[in-house]
């Protein structure tokens, strides 16, 4: 009787044990493919929106040039 009660509990523990070793298996497979997904999906992102940035930035770079401009001109000679 002792020795199965003993073997049941090994088993019980050895179960346990594999358990969290193949979950701690499966987070070191999720993360990365995670991280790999975010990295595509922020790439997508900038590029999709990247043009958009670009004229925005021209346009803003365009009016301090005007800015900076208007001070050049309007030195007393």
């Amino acid at each position: 009787m002792f020795k199965a009660v003993a073997i049941k509990s090994l088993a019980l523990k050895g179960g346990i044990h594999a358990s969290s070793s193949a979950i701690a298996a499966l987070a070191w497979w999720i993360v990365p493919i995670l991280a790999v997904l975010g990295a595509i999906t922020y790439v997508v992102w900038v590029s999709k929106f990247k043009s958009g940035f670009d004229n925005q930035m021209h346009r803003s770079v365009g009016k301090f040039n005007k800015f900076q401009a208007s001070f050049k001109d309007d030195q007393p000679e």
